[in-house]
C-alpha cells in the first residue's frame, strides 16, 4: 500500500536520484527531521530527484493506515510513502534504525546510507545534500 502515490518500482524511478527515508510516526528523531526533508524537496524541485518514504512501524499501533495518513498530513509529507507493515522492505534493505536515509543513484545503485535525526545546516544534512548534488 502507498500514500501520496500509486505503487512505485525502482525501475519506474530509473533516471532519478532517490532518497529513501525509513521512518515510523512515533519516532521523535524521524519527525524532527521532516522539516529538513521537506526543504530538500523544495531545493531540488525541477531536478530528477525523488524522496520516497518507507513507513516501517516500530509499534503495533503504528500499523494503522489512517493514522499514518494523518501523520503524513500533519508533517506536510507530500512525497510517496510506502507502507511496510510486514517489514519486508526493511529486511530487504538490511535496515536497523529510524530514521535511515538511503541515497540511490540514477541507475538504481545504493550510493550511501545515513543514519539519524537530521536538521537543515547540520553536518549530516550538508553531507547528504552534497551527495545528492554530485549524483544529479
Amino acid at each position: 500500500m502507498w500514500i501520496n502515490s500509486e505503487p512505485l518500482t525502482l525501475e519506474s524511478l530509473r533516471g532519478r536520484v532517490l532518497l529513501i527515508d525509513f521512518w515510523a510516526f512515533e519516532c521523535w528523531n524521524c519527525y524532527r527531521s521532516f522539516p529538513w526533508l521537506n526543504s530538500l524537496e523544495q531545493r531540488f524541485d525541477g531536478e530528477p530527484f525523488t524522496i520516497v518514504g518507507v513507513h516501517s512501524p516500530e509499534f503495533e499501533r503504528e500499523k494503522n493506515i489512517d493514522s499514518v495518513r494523518r501523520k503524513a498530513r500533519e508533517f506536510d509529507l507530500e512525497h510517496p510513502i510506502m507502507i511496510d507493515n510486514d517489514f519486508s522492505y526493511w529486511r530487504a534493505m538490511g535496515n536497523r534504525f529510524w530514521p535511515t536515509y538511503y541515497l540511490i543513484d540514477q541507475q538504481g545503485a545504493i550510493r550511501d546510507v545515513f543514519i539519524g535525526e537530521t536538521h537543515a545546516g547540520d553536518e549530516r544534512a550538508r553531507q547528504i545534500e552534497a551527495a545528492i548534488e554530485s549524483l544529479l
